[in-house]
């Protein structure tokens, strides 16, 4: 399983494309350091998932039962936008007009390690989330999320 770590900063050119930081290829696992799906994120972010990564997760998406509509629904938005990419060859990947709509990237972003799949923010966006979000917030969550299960 891919594992990230970092946050890297980027720079959108005119046509949506931005290079693939050294620091993230480094850290692909060897054969997936080309295609890629995309997709909008659970936040106003998108998220950028190596093949490995995205195979898992589609495999158990196909496999719910269709006859649920809350099954409809969650597949209807989480695949509304995904898309597969590759890398060009000078390292750049394209982010398709209406994701970076949805995700309001202009021209600088950060790229932000999320365990298998790396997040993309808007570089104002992603500082103003940091900002709002106290030291005292931060304890609190990371409490509940990482309590042992049964406490």
């Amino acid at each position: 399983m891919t594992g990230f770590l970092g946050e890297f900063e980027a720079t959108l050119d005119p046509k949506g494309r931005f290079l693939l930081p050294a620091g993230i290829k480094k850290q692909l696992p060897e054969g997936e350091n080309t295609q890629f799906v995309i997709n909008r994120g659970f936040e106003k972010c998108l998220t950028i998932y190596p093949m490995g990564s995205w195979k898992p997760i589609f495999d158990r998406i196909s496999q719910l039962n269709d006859f649920d509509p809350k099954v409809r629904e969650f597949r209807r938005y989480f695949l509304n936008g995904a898309i597969s990419l590759e890398l060009d060859s000078a390292g750049r990947i394209l982010i398709p007009r209406n994701l970076m709509e949805h995700a309001s990237l202009e021209k600088d972003i950060v790229l932000v390690s999320a365990v298998n799949k790396i997040e993309i923010w808007d570089k104002n966006k992603y500082q103003q989330f940091f900002d709002s979000f106290s030291p005292e917030a931060f304890s609190t969550l990371a409490a509940g999320v990482m309590a042992p299960p049964g406490v």
